[in-house]
């Protein structure tokens, strides 16, 4: 256990908890984006285009949880 005393023992796993919910999200963002690109240009493929997204979304979204128990 860390011996640091005052705020900066408290920010350093809130730091890196927070960006790795910002790169999360930035992630999020861009597999939808990409997504609703790909049944634009294949409506044909819009239920495998959604079942890869969802699995991607999900994915990006557990790095946020590795973060968050790590850290703690």
């Amino acid at each position: 256990m860390s011996k640091k005393k005052g705020a900066k023992s408290y920010m350093d796993g809130n730091l890196h908890v927070g960006l790795a919910a910002i790169g999360a999200a930035g992630a999020v963002g861009y597999i939808g984006a990409k997504a609703s690109e790909a049944v634009g240009r294949n409506p044909g493929a819009a239920t495998a285009v959604m079942v890869q997204s969802i699995l991607a979304i999900a994915f990006a979204e557990a790095i946020v949880f590795y973060a968050l128990f790590l850290v703690r």
